[in-house]
């Protein structure tokens, strides 16, 4: 798609997380768009070598801000720069986010505490920070990344799934609260994706998860990116990358609640079997 003809031309978008997997591939596509972009990360490294990535696919360079998401004064800093170098974004969108699969009782404290303060807490944080210009402006869209572990209970992912169902109700209640100010909301259920995340978790799973995940094929973070940003051109709420996020997404939410455990229960069966 030319820059001239996208509805992301000459738009400024923030994309958190934007260092590695989706958030990279959206900033790749959002440049090649015509989009002034800034990502951030908390490595600045890795953030250096992604913003090399950016301009050698797009053919355009993006901004680069290394900051923690869960740290709300660097979260301020990162808007305030945006904000004085291009003004209030038009497009936030919250990639940033961490996972570490495993059984409950073997899984620390630790860990739940990290899901929470960098899937949810670190969304938050951005959100609340951008507001008040979108607010002032009376305009913007905010992304915010779940995952398919957002609306179903996934053996295995007691910790990442809580702190994805978390992102998806404080967004129902920011589109609510936002479309008197003219501010669009998503949400976005990415399903297993091709990223270093995917790859980092993979021999944490325990074998039921890898039982209940296997229905699905990871797509690739570019194709996932390509139906985010289509669909939030449209102005969806509710965003599915892939076929098999929508169709999971109505299995799980039209069938009897009692009948979608049980066939997640079998699933699981198989998997602790097969170990």
């Amino acid at each position: 798609m030319k820059s001239k003809h996208s509805f992301f031309s000459g738009k400024v978008a923030l994309i958190t997380g934007g260092s590695s997997g989706i958030g990279l591939a959206l900033a790749k596509q959002l440049a090649a768009q015509g989009a002034r972009v800034w990502i951030t990360g908390r490595r600045k490294d890795v953030l250096t070598a992604a913003g090399l990535e950016v301009q050698s696919a797009a053919g355009r360079t993006c901004n680069l801000f290394p900051a923690d998401v869960t740290d709300a004064a660097q979260v301020e800093a990162l808007i305030a720069e945006v904000t004085r170098c291009d003004g209030v974004p038009d497009l936030v969108i919250n990639s940033a986010g961490v996972t570490h699969p495993g059984y409950v009782q073997e899984l620390g404290l630790d860990i739940f505490r990290e899901m929470m303060e960098t899937n949810y807490f670190g969304t938050v944080n951005v959100v609340k920070a951008v507001l008040p210009g979108m607010m002032a402006r009376r305009s913007g869209h905010i992304v915010n990344i779940s995952s398919i572990a957002g609306y179903v209970g996934v053996f295995g992912y007691s910790a990442y799934g809580a702190s994805k169902y978390a992102v998806v109700g404080f967004s129902e209640v920011l589109r609510a609260e936002m479309k008197f100010h003219n501010i669009g909301v998503s949400v976005v259920f990415p399903p297993d994706t091709d990223t270093p995340q995917l790859a980092y978790e993979e021999p944490l799973k325990p074998a039921e998860t890898k039982a209940v995940a296997g229905v699905q094929n990871a797509l690739p973070a570019e194709k996932v990116a390509r139906d985010i940003l289509q669909q939030v051109e449209r102005g969806y709420f509710l965003i599915f990358p892939g076929f098999d996020s929508r169709f999971l997404y109505l299995l799980a939410t039209k069938l009897p609640k009692w009948l979608v455990l049980v066939v997640l229960d079998r699933l699981a069966a198989k998997g602790r079997e097969q170990r």
